[in-house]
């Protein structure tokens, strides 16, 4: 099996691993960025004083690259205003106050015979179900499964690596759901009808990949479907990693998509949703996290979207000491945040708690000793375009693939000046877009 280039061997503390997802109780309060994915934001449907009922569609959009968002509770929306967001600062938001009734909306119904729908019918249950990437990217999952016709998919892979420290939110659903995961590939397989089929997961998760391998014996599926074993190196779960790993194909530089090589990837949570939507008529209404680090009691958590970082802490019996981040995902690619009234939004894989740690070493110039690139899995030159981002010479940055950089932190964990490379680098990759943004629509 061929293996990605560059990356690091990273400690897992995969603290979680063994503990069973828990369900979380019905918070008292949810609070819903109208900004969950990708794409379009969506606009309320639904205004103040208006009662809700679990699954009730409130928010929406018309644009194609866009998705719906649910109420995960039934009771009442108290209003409509700018709150905490995990990727954006602050965002607008519904706010819904629990009944703790959880009467469910009318369209939540199971269905009957579904080998009997069309492509066209799953893909609008997807989509209306408001399914997006749940492995951190937030894409909406029924713009993935529409590719165009010119894109022949030929392979679809199903995204269990969960390569990034202390998460293991994907590894509890692959032990706990491994049948509704192979049925939600086989929705996307029905829509998609590609020649070949994996499902990668790291060698450090040998539990799940035996379960998988089982259940798709038992279902008859070994010739269909394969488990990939894959080597745990950070950062392997990055779909163009993925795709190289099991496929040996290269997704083009400057803004290629996995569809450009014939591959859709989707991540195994995702498969759970979108099973969840076709066969139970349930949406995107809660995940599940990983809540660890310093906290009393580590845990794998079933959430409402929409739940409170404060009531998820408390839930998990508050804080062992003095904290020092608190950080949405993982240590790698995460992001810290300012309050804890940060709500889980559809593409939060997990909290992890920092404790108070002695204050970081000041950055220094660059030694040029060429860690950054020996470790970047994208074959960049992360230093130079930092450089370039600090000098705003953002053209030249663009020269350097700058765009190709997805962020996954290799560069800045080796720099041994300290140099925060992926925030200068972020910082062009947006001059980039919005420059390019300002050129099409003159």
């Amino acid at each position: 099996m061929p293996k990605f280039i560059g990356g690091l061997h990273l400690k897992e503390n995969k603290l979680t691993r063994k503990k069973r997802t828990e369900e979380m109780p019905v918070p008292k309060r949810v609070i819903l960025p109208l900004r969950q994915h990708i794409g379009a934001p969506c606009s309320p449907i639904v205004k103040e004083g208006d009662k809700v009922k679990v699954g009730q569609k409130i928010a929406d959009s018309t644009d194609f690259v866009s998705a719906p968002i649910h109420s995960p509770v039934s009771g009442i929306v108290i209003g409509i205003v700018k709150a905490p967001h995990p990727t954006l600062k602050e965002c607008e938001a519904i706010l819904i106050e629990s009944d703790k009734l959880m009467e469910k909306d009318d369209s939540t119904k199971k269905r009957e015979n579904i080998e009997t729908l069309s492509k066209e019918e799953l893909r609008r249950i997807i989509r209306e179900a408001g399914i997006v990437g749940l492995g951190g990217a937030a894409f909406p999952t029924h713009v993935k499964l529409t590719p165009p016709k010119e894109k022949k998919i030929d392979t679809v892979i199903l995204n269990g690596a969960e390569c990034e420290p202390y998460l293991t939110c994907d590894h509890r659903v692959m032990l706990e759901h491994p049948e509704k995961i192979i049925k939600g590939l086989q929705i996307i397989t029905k829509i998609l009808e590609p020649e070949y089929c994996y499902i990668g997961i790291e060698d450090n998760k040998e539990n799940a990949i035996a379960i998988l391998e089982s259940k798709l014996q038992d279902m008859g599926l070994t010739d269909k479907i394969k488990v990939v074993r894959l080597k745990t190196r950070y950062p392997q779960g990055a779909e163009k990693n993925l795709i190289y790993s099991i496929t040996k194909r290269v997704v083009p530089s400057n803004g290629g998509l996995p569809m450009d090589v014939g591959v859709v990837v989707q991540n195994v949570q995702t498969a759970k949703a979108i099973y969840d939507a076709v066969y139970e008529g349930k949406p995107l209404i809660e995940r599940v996290i990983t809540v660890t680090g310093a906290v009393k009691e580590q845990k794998n958590l079933l959430v409402k979207i929409g739940t409170p970082t404060k009531d998820i802490i408390e839930y998990c019996k508050g804080y062992t000491n003095a904290i020092g981040k608190i950080i949405f995902g993982g240590p790698m690619m995460g992001i810290a945040q300012k309050t804890n009234n940060v709500p889980i939004i559809k593409g939060s894989s997990g909290i992890l708690v920092q404790a108070i740690v002695e204050p970081e070493e000041k950055e220094t110039e660059c030694i040029r000793c060429g860690r950054c690139i020996d470790v970047c899995p994208m074959l960049l030159m992360p230093t130079i375009i930092a450089k370039y981002s600090d000098n705003e010479n953002y053209e030249k940055a663009e020269e350097y693939f700058a765009l190709d950089c997805y962020e996954c932190g290799c560069c800045a964990y080796v720099c041994p000046s300290k140099i925060p490379l992926v925030e200068k680098i972020r910082k062009a990759k947006e001059e980039i877009t919005r420059k390019k943004k300002e050129r099409s629509t003159k």
